[in-house]
Parts: structure tokens; sequence; C-alpha cells
């Protein structure tokens, strides 16, 4: 993490549910027009402050991230092709960011296989694809028998040829954290993200795409962090 984004942090530890109305910037000249996110029910939570920093920067950002899916390989993938395909070509993205799923079931050959599709499928739109790995979980029950797909997964996305991955472990570690420098990070649930851990994933994110595209400058995290997201009822266990 490079030192503007760990002062600019430093605000996001006192997130409050205040809300003030920010005058949206002009567009930026950018490669990094418009973003759009795909993901499960932990990045419904994280396009929260996504949406808030995107804007803040001139970047248009659609998030289609579902609940209980959202996944491209796995159970409920089949339903979500049928339609994945248009909600992608109409977005118009010049970006697609596909947060890999705690559904992302299946052998390694059926991971890598989907994510080659998805990639045709975003190439075929003129857009980019960025592969993000999800955070680290606490399995319960229903995640305990596939661990071992979730943890071989990042591996499947490398495997596609021309495909760009960013580690997010550099936010999340590398085990589930609940709690840093004293704040809910992590939802107690052992899935989902809090305010602090959504707002600092978001700010890494965007560092991250300005490293992948130079014209694109992300805005000071004091613009976005206390815009009122924070009070959404997708954050529970905080």
């Amino acid at each position: 993490m490079t030192n503007r984004v760990a002062a600019g942090l430093a605000g996001l530890l006192l997130l409050t549910t205040a809300c003030a109305e920010q005058p949206t910037p002009p567009a930026r000249e950018s490669k990094l027009s418009t973003v759009l996110f795909l993901g499960d029910s932990i990045a419904e939570g994280e396009a929260l402050p996504l949406t808030e920093a995107f804007a803040a920067s001139g970047v248009r950002f659609t998030s289609i991230a579902a609940d209980g899916g959202g996944n491209v390989v796995g159970p409920f993938s089949e339903e979500n092709w049928k339609k994945l395909p248009e909600q992608i070509a109409s977005a118009t993205p010049s970006v697609v960011v596909y947060q890999i799923t705690t559904y992302d079931w299946g052998t390694q050959r059926e991971q890598q296989a989907a994510y080659e599709k998805l990639l045709t499928t975003v190439t075929d739109t003129g857009a980019k694809l960025v592969f993000v790995t999800a955070p680290p979980i606490t399995p319960d029950d229903f995640y305990a028998p596939h661990m071992a797909d979730l943890e071989r997964a990042p591996e499947a996305a490398r495997a596609v040829r021309s495909a760009t991955v960013l580690d997010a472990s550099a936010v999340w570690g590398n085990t589930y954290q609940q709690k840093r420098n004293g704040k809910a990070d992590r939802s107690t649930d052992g899935i989902h993200t809090c305010p602090q851990g959504a707002a600092r994933f978001a700010a890494w994110l965007l560092d991250e795409l300005a490293a992948l595209f130079p014209g694109f400058t992300p805005a000071d995290p004091k613009t976005w962090a206390n815009t009122g997201w924070a009070a959404d009822k997708r954050f529970t266990g905080c």
C-alpha cells in the first residue's frame, strides 16, 4: 500500500454516518471511463464505497454483484450465464472487475474454463478484464467442503492467458481478521466486510487500477469516506 493511501486511510478509521453533499467532479480523461463490478454479497458491500470513490474520481461505476451468487462457475452459474453477456454489453464498460466469489466451486479445469469464457465475453465488448482475489473467510458448515476450490481459484484465474489478477491479500492478509487498529474490519459472520474494511479495499483497488491505467487518478479518500454509505444495512456484525 502506498504512503499516499496509508495517509488517506487514517481518516477512514473515523467513519461516521454523516452525509455531506459533494459536487460531482468533471470526468477526467482516462481509459478507465466506466467500471463494471462483478461478485457476490461480499462485493455488494464493497460496492458501496466504490460507488462513491469512483464518482469522486470522475469514473462511471456500476455493480451487478449479487447476494448468494454472482459467480461464473459453481452453483447458480448456469443461470447467471443466461443474462451475464447482456449485462456486460449493456453497461458498455471500459474495465470489468470480477472479484472471485465464495461460490466459485469446481475443479481447476472448470474454474479456468469459466474464467476463459468470462475473458472472451468481456473482450468481445472491447473492455479489459481484471480479476481480484476474494478476502479470506472463516468457513462455516456451508463453505467447509469447498475451501479447496476457493483456495485454488486465484491460481485458475492466473492460468488464463492475458488475464490480470490483483492479489487483495495486501488489504486483507492471508487469514480472516475481524478487527484492525481496534476497529471492526470484517463482519463477525466470518465472511463479509465492515465499513472500515470496505473503505480500505476501495482505496487499494483504485490505486491498483491507477497503476494499470496511467490516465486515471483516484480521488483522495477524504472526499468519499464519510458520505453516508457506511450506514447501509448490508453491513452487519460490525
